[in-house]
């Protein structure tokens, strides 16, 4: 054992908009000196995603881009990628890898076992193996999965609902693998951020007085915008001036839009695209929306509930544990556009006090909390390998 910082190396396919880019470059940031030294390996994104390649330079890194990793399949440029990790590996000499998202995870675990790296770690952030590809595809997907989980010192899912179902439902790991962590976030901005502020209405020309109502994430077919819009008509019904807020962007935006002119919905919906700043949108927001049909721990619902924004969601993925099965927010069946519609009308007409809500998100989700639990975890691991004799 040496007097130097433990080396941690976090490696994602892409820092895309979303729960995953927030999560490990808030990680990479807090496991810095003097006990920590830590950098981040990254792809690039696809065309029409957000890049939040900025909110890693804010946090004071700069990450080191593999052009190769991204999320797309493609046998010469994982050779590529495989190829350049081993080298930045053997170079930095880490005593943790630790991958994020399906291709970083895959591809980061086999290098690093290759390399010798004393502890690797892998955090699912949700899944692929609902809603995303076809059965066969699907399978091939579930056997990497449970050949990278025995290269892995430990899996991290960020609810027990997770860890279920892929000890459960898919095998790809035992129970006793499996640690349970849940998300870390800074939530500071949307707990401080007074409800009803107006700007984000005033931004984008939302009637102040209108019942606003809102879905944040990626314009694809795992979120069910559809379904969203389908609640969105019956909403319209029963509250003529209720309005809808779309924020994000994806390659189903034209189908969306198109849908959202089949049901006479053009004048209530806006689409914002990706947006840098959501304290004032969770603000000005009356509830927000998931109705997707797959799901691991969604940070706007986080982040709403940390604003207070009301939240009605599918009971799918880790909601029901997020949610505390209905406790913190309503749940409703997928692919339901009737209860959905009914949910959030009820939302709008008797607005639940989540003041305690507000509370347990910040309690629970905070970063400083996730930075102690990873840190034991991270310790413990190291102590057991070395103990054991290290890989190198």
């Amino acid at each position: 054992m040496t007097d130097r910082p433990i080396r941690v190396m976090n490696i994602i396919s892409r820092l895309n908009v979303g729960g995953p880019a927030l999560y490990v470059t808030l990680l990479t940031e807090k496991f810095g000196a003097p006990d920590y030294d830590s950098v981040l390996v990254c792809g690039t994104i696809d065309p029409g995603e957000g890049d939040m390649i900025y909110y890693a330079e804010q946090h004071g890194l700069k990450p080191i881009i593999i052009p190769e990793l991204g999320r797309s399949l493609n046998l010469r440029r994982d050779l590529t990628t495989l190829h350049k990790i081993y080298r930045l590996i053997r170079e930095y000499q880490p005593d943790i890898v630790h991958t994020h998202t399906a291709k970083a995870g895959f591809v980061g675990r086999v290098v690093a076992r290759l390399a010798g790296v004393p502890v690797v770690v892998h955090t699912f952030h949700g899944h692929s193996f609902r809603g995303y590809f076809n059965p066969v595809m699907t399978r091939v997907f579930i056997l990497l999965e449970r050949w990278a989980a025995s290269l892995s010192d430990t899996i991290i899912t960020l609810t027990e609902g997770l860890r279920r179902e892929l000890a459960e439902e898919y095998h790809v790991a035992r129970k006793k693998q499996i640690t349970v962590l849940p998300l870390g976030l800074d939530l500071n901005g949307f707990a401080a951020t007074p409800r009803h502020l107006g700007q984000f209405r005033a931004a984008w020309g939302i009637p102040p007085g209108a019942p606003l109502v809102g879905i944040v994430g990626r314009i694809v077919i795992v979120k069910n915008h559809a379904l969203f819009l389908e609640a969105a008509a019956r909403i319209r019904q029963a509250i003529p001036d209720a309005h809808f807020a779309i924020i994000g962007d994806g390659d189903l935006r034209p189908d969306v839009e198109a849908q959202a002119d089949a049901l006479g919905l053009r004048d209530s919906v806006t689409f914002t695209g990706w947006q840098r700043d959501l304290i004032p949108i969770y603000s000005d927001m009356d509830a927000l929306v998931i109705s997707s049909i797959s799901e691991g721990t969604p940070v706007s619902v986080i982040e709403a509930l940390a604003a207070g924004c009301p939240v009605v969601a599918t009971t799918v993925g880790g909601l029901p544990d997020l949610l505390e099965h209905g406790r913190l927010g309503t749940l409703v069946p997928p692919n339901d556009a009737e209860a959905l519609a009914a949910a959030v009308e009820q939302t709008l007409c008797q607005p639940p006090d989540v003041t305690e809500t507000q509370r347990r998100m910040i309690d629970r989700y905070g970063i400083d909390r996730l930075v102690t639990d990873l840190d034991s975890l991270y310790r413990g691991l190291l102590a057991k390998k070395r103990r054991g004799g290290s890989r190198r």
